[in-house]
């Protein structure tokens, strides 16, 4: 039953009609993501009532655990697009094959890098200036969150697989065990047991072990189509080379990405402790906010993947431009209502009851949700290019958006046009913009029909007869 389940999804996603399709995986994307994000907000609501301080540490740090987390999930967005395209073209051998080889190197990068930032920990923390009350919250905080990587990229791995079939119900069900685990011990342990940042800290570790010990029992279970299994686990050299073609641009541009937002929270620490919450805040909420968005640009990469995989490529390219509509109108009616500033201040206001704090993330909320509509070409562009293995333009994208266009946004704000912090909400909202616009225009250049990723001649798993090679 749950095998014919999952071939229903591949007809929907190839033959079905395709705002169903869109919508069939992009809503159990979001309400995942949503869950997902409620880890942070609920870390974000507890600290506001015991400090500002606490609430500015954490917000100090997490572009740090961010940087490794993108970095390692390069891994897993390669996984993504070659396991789609792979189920795609009815190649379900390979798809497990290529799923065993992602668990294996996520796992062993996983380890390694919890383990180095662990021990850089004091230096990194003493580089972004945190100031002596800062400094301890913010070492605590990092010192314990840090260590639940490994299995955030069990859960990522399990929702990757999932996704790729056309099962994204699972996967949100799987986090929700999690956030309701969190929700009960955030305010445990930071309010009950008075741990601080640190209980918010162990709070979500503990939220994502047990999750990640399910994720395992049922990606090993045999009968599934896809499993883990020691037998595929043994490193191959083309999968390798696949992962790491697919996957390094990708892992690159995130981390770099990450990378700028911990430069960007150093020039708002500059402002004080109270801008870095309000940035904190604003920046929480407006993930929130842009959730559809987000969803709809990750139903885009399974879709053009799966109809890449099939050589459809005109029934790509409909997804992608049905998706990008349905994202910019959403967008373009939530943001006009939440950017009312009465709303925005009343939304700020349930994290913090510091005046300054909430007015000066009130105005940074109203701006990000006036210009949000262009988050819906952003992402679903780059679920286009995702879907077609050319993480090279998300690489590129990722990176000039912080380093090229935030950057310089900020410098002209701040420095030429002296608007103090508000330079900072506007550098926001021009680059996400300027990107945008910059993706679009890829598309239109048609750089995504650029064949990527070859699939090796075997044969077809739906039927069995002899594939030829196909380029992807």
């Amino acid at each position: 039953m749950r095998a014919s389940g999952k071939k229903i999804n591949r007809e929907l996603i190839l033959h079905g009609n395709m705002v169903h399709a869109i919508l069939s995986l992009a809503i159990p994307v979001v309400i995942n993501s949503f869950l997902q994000t409620m880890y942070n907000l609920t870390d974000t609501y507890w600290l506001g009532q015991i400090g500002t301080a606490q609430l500015a540490a954490i917000n100090l740090v997490t572009p740090v655990q961010n940087i490794i987390i993108n970095f390692g999930g390069g891994i897993t967005v390669a996984g993504s697009v070659l396991v789609t395209q792979y189920i795609g073209a009815g190649k379900k051998e390979e798809a497990m094959k290529m799923a065993n080889q992602i668990f294996a190197a996520a796992m062993l990068f996983a380890l390694v890098c919890t383990t180095a930032c662990f021990l850089a920990t004091p230096g990194i923390v003493t580089w972004l200036g945190a100031d002596a009350e800062t400094y301890g919250h913010s070492l605590m905080y990092l010192r314990i969150v840090i260590w639940d990587m490994p299995f955030l990229f069990v859960i990522n791995l399990f929702s990757a697989i999932h996704q790729a079939q056309g099962d994204t119900v699972r996967p949100m069900f799987l986090n929700l065990g999690g956030i309701v685990l969190n929700l009960i011990l955030d305010p445990l342990f930071i309010m009950g047991l008075k741990l601080g940042a640190g209980g918010a800290a162990a709070a979500t570790l503990f939220a994502k072990i047990v999750p990640a010990i399910v994720a395992i029992f049922l990606l090993t279970r045999p009968e599934k189509e896809i499993h883990i299994s020691r037998k595929y686990m043994h490193f191959e050299k083309e999968k390798l080379k696949l992962i790491l073609k697919i996957g390094l641009p990708s892992a690159i541009g995130g981390s770099t990405m990450q990378l700028g937002f911990l430069l960007m929270s150093r020039n708002v620490y500059a402002y004080g402790t109270q801008a870095m919450a309000a940035y904190g805040i604003g920046n929480k909420i407006n993930s929130v906010i842009t959730l559809p968005s987000n969803g709809i640009g990750s139903a885009t990469a399974t879709i053009v993947g799966q109809n890449i995989g099939a050589r459809q490529q005109d029934r790509a390219e409909q997804g992608y431009k049905i998706s990008r509509r349905i994202c910019v109108v959403f967008l373009f009616i939530s943001g006009m209502i939440l950017s009312r500033k009465p709303i925005s201040t009343a939304i700020v206001s349930v994290f913090s009851d510091d005046m300054e704090v909430i007015a000066m993330a009130a105005d940074f909320l109203s701006i990000m949700a006036f210009w949000c509509f262009t988050n819906g070409v952003y992402n679903t562009s780059m679920g286009l290019f995702q879907g077609t293995g050319h993480t090279e333009v998300i690489m590129a994208a990722d990176a000039s958006r912080l380093w090229v266009f935030r950057f310089l946004t900020l410098w002209v704000c701040g420095e030429v046009l002296h608007m103090g912090v508000r330079s900072v909400w506007y550098s926001v909202v021009i680059s996400n913009g300027i990107c945008a616009v910059i993706l679009y225009l890829l598309y239109r250049l048609g750089i995504w029909k650029k064949a990527k990723i070859k699939l090796r001649p075997e044969v077809n798993d739906e039927d069995g007869t002899q594939t030829g090679e196909k380029e992807a």
